[in-house]
């Protein structure tokens, strides 16, 4: 028998559409029902890709004893954070300020008024290692419930006020120069991991945002340290466990700090990401491994996350069946010396062994180790053999919901490096995402919608990032096909942002002004996995605002880093992409408008020199003279009857070049 959750459209939801539990979505009527029964609310938030969601569901949603209880005592409301990040956010700041840490499943206890007074994350079926058994916590708070209702509520009450009162004062000071951009360098320095690439000790996350921030430094400063930094992360990360070497694409961080154990899920976000850093260091190095892995990044995304519809599916699980029929973590992805014989033969196998790191005893669990490139790059036949017999192994669940803002990260990405390595195949699939966020996603009044899934559309708001991050994809998509309805459709976006999302100052919030009304309004310019709202609002504006010449955006994004200058000296870990779009900033951005005939190869020629340019945040319009697809184009015509491109910055237009070589001067910043 299926509870509510059945006709929901998140693939975690669904997961949980036959549990004995009898599941609310996040809707007034769970609430209300919490209202008319008397009872408190058990919200409990996770996600598809989530190992540690799935052992709870297991071990307590499915067990009919701990159903019964629930059902009898509680109100039980089931989101998936990746469909509201809204609900999300605001509830796991609460589970910080009261326990120090977070994480997902996350469990909160609220009142009907949706006010939280207890707290946890995952909670066992039976009492280890000093935590209480879910059982325990659903009794204890029956029990407070139904003794101390009255302290029960002042306490709800308190945590509420205090989440309300907290305020970020530290925007309208203006964005970072050139001081606050060299302190946060020196940070990054002091936390880097000289030994084995990347920040911090275990666990350790791809700093996809950072290094963003680290070339565009580099770029425009000369500074070798910071490419440096990039450098060996980046090899680190593509020759450890971390990154699939066999199929592409990284998982969502590493247990260790030397990049050897992933936690074995697959995101479309950090793939998005780190394909465009990849390319991002290709084009300023030619590194070959840098081209390899963003290719293999941008083909994975292609050919295990794209849906029917066009678009890109959120992730992909952890866990699948192994050879002996039991459900385990990294189960698709690691091997036994003994796997490796049985599919390439004794000599093969040793060497494949030794090419990949695998040992007797293993790197991982049960003698099993990952794939890792310690030495030279692998034989590629070797490879392919060995993808070829793991294509037969059960493969990990899929979470097909498309995302908005995660789906402008992989327009962004695949439309980049299909450009960069004349790959029109994947600037085409970078344009049907595009065009499905537009038609499934986007409303008549350009209101986005966060989710959709098999061709229908979710019913819950796009929050800040999905406006900034599609609105991102879609200026890329348009500085690569010289299509200028792409622009426009970013400026729709944009408008919105600064017309629903903007606060005091220059602040932006996570949520409309008209957006359902939480506890707390959810407001944080750091990063997390991705870029904040915040900070992707603000590189986009700045982007919109090259290309049209703004003022609007572009006050709108100065007003926004403000908070950058606050924090990217003290905290550059956490606001990294900030960072980087205060280094486009710093340089302008540059504005390059690349004139032409249609299929003219100098055009072509001047337009790629244009794309490949590290100047940061550089943007490009490309058309035929006279065009009126782009404002930069207007007034901008041949000269002596050939292809030319025209750079502007800070106001100042230089003459027209008509030579890559010296287009590519122009747009150096550490020539000047």
């Amino acid at each position: 028998m299926s509870n509510r959750l059945a006709h929901e459209t998140s693939p975690y939801l669904l997961q949980h559409a036959d549990n004995p539990v009898d599941w609310w979505p996040w809707s007034p009527e769970a609430f209300e029902a919490a209202r008319e029964r008397g009872v408190p609310v058990l919200l409990s938030v996770g996600y598809s890709s989530c190992h540690w969601c799935h052992v709870m569901a297991h071990e307590s949603f499915e067990d009919d004893d701990t159903a019964a209880y629930l059902n009898e005592h509680f109100v039980a409301v089931k989101v998936d954070r990746e469909e509201r990040p809204d609900v999300d956010a605001v509830y796991m700041e609460a589970v910080q300020a009261a326990t120090g840490h977070g994480g997902w499943p996350m469990t909160v206890f609220l009142t009907a008024d949706a006010e939280p007074f207890y707290f946890g994350t995952y909670f066992p079926p039976e009492p280890r290692h000093g935590i209480a058994s879910f059982r325990q916590v659903l009794e204890g708070v029956a029990a407070a419930w139904s003794d101390r209702r009255e302290e029960v509520a002042e306490v709800a009450g308190k945590i509420t006020r205090d989440l309300g009162a907290r305020s970020l004062a530290v925007a309208g000071d203006g964005p970072p120069g050139g001081e606050e951009l060299a302190q946060a360098l020196l940070a990054l320095a002091r936390e880097y991991d000289e030994g084995h690439g990347g920040f911090g000790g275990a666990p350790k996350f791809p700093p996809s945002m950072v290094l963003e921030f680290l070339l565009r430094h580099h770029a425009r400063t000369g500074s070798e340290g910071a490419l440096q930094m990039v450098t060996d992360t980046c090899e680190a990360m593509a020759r450890g466990g971390l990154y699939d070497q066999l199929g592409g694409g990284f998982a969502r961080y590493s247990v260790d700090r030397e990049w050897v154990v992933p936690h074995f899920e697959k995101m479309l976000y950090d793939n998005a990401l780190l394909c465009r850093v990849y390319a991002h260091l290709w084009r300023v190095t030619g590194s070959g491994l840098a081209r390899r892995v963003a290719l293999e990044t941008a083909d994975f995304m292609v050919r295990e996350l794209r849906t029917a519809e066009g678009g890109f599916a959120s992730a992909l699980d952890a866990d699948s069946v192994d050879a002996s029929g039991r459900t385990t973590e990294g189960a698709f992805y690691v091997w036994t010396p003994e796997q490796l014989r049985e599919v390439l033969g004794d000599a093969d196998g040793r060497r494949a062994a030794e090419v990949y790191g695998v040992t007797e005893s293993g790197t991982f669990e049960e003698g099993s180790s990952v794939l890792r490139l310690p030495g030279d790059e692998a034989d590629g036949e070797l490879r392919r053999r060995l993808f070829e017999a793991r294509e037969g192994r059960v493969r990990p669940e899929r979470d097909d919901k498309i995302v908005a803002a995660w789906n402008g990260l992989a327009v962004a990405a695949l439309a980049e490096v299909g450009a960069y390595f004349d790959r029109p195949d994947l600037i085409e699939r970078a344009t049907e995402a595009a065009d499905l966020l537009v038609r499934l996603h986007l409303d008549d009044s350009a209101r986005l919608a966060r989710t959709s899934r098999d061709g229908t559309v979710g019913p819950n708001a796009g929050v800040l990032e999905d406006y900034a991050d599609v609105a991102e994809g879609f200026l890329a998509l348009a500085g690569v096909t010289g299509e200028g309805v792409w622009l426009e459709f970013a400026g729709f976006l944009l408008d919105l942002v600064i017309d629903r999302f903007t606060g005091e100052n220059g602040t932006l919030y996570d949520t409309a002004h008209d957006a359902e009304r939480l506890i707390r309004r959810p407001q944080d310019p750091t990063d997390n996995a991705t870029p904040s709202g915040w900070t992707a609002a603000a590189g986009a504006l700045l982007s919109y605002a090259a290309h049209t010449g703004s003022e609007a955006h572009r006050t709108a994004a100065e007003g926004a880093l403000g908070v950058v200058k606050a924090l990217g000296p003290k905290a550059p870990r956490f606001i990294g992409w900030g960072l980087a779009v205060a280094e486009a900033l710093a340089d302008g951005p540059r504005e390059v408008a690349v004139v032409g005939a249609e299929g003219d190869a100098g055009a072509r020629a001047l337009h790629r020199t244009a794309l490949l340019a590290p100047a940061p945040g550089a943007v490009v319009a490309f058309g035929a003279p006279g065009g009126d697809e782009f404002p930069l184009l207007r007034d901008r015509g041949l000269v002596d009857g050939g292809a030319a491109a025209y750079v502007c910055r800070g106001f100042v237009c230089r003459l027209p070049v008509t030579a890559p070589d010296r287009l590519r001067a122009e747009l150096d910043p550490a020539g000047e």
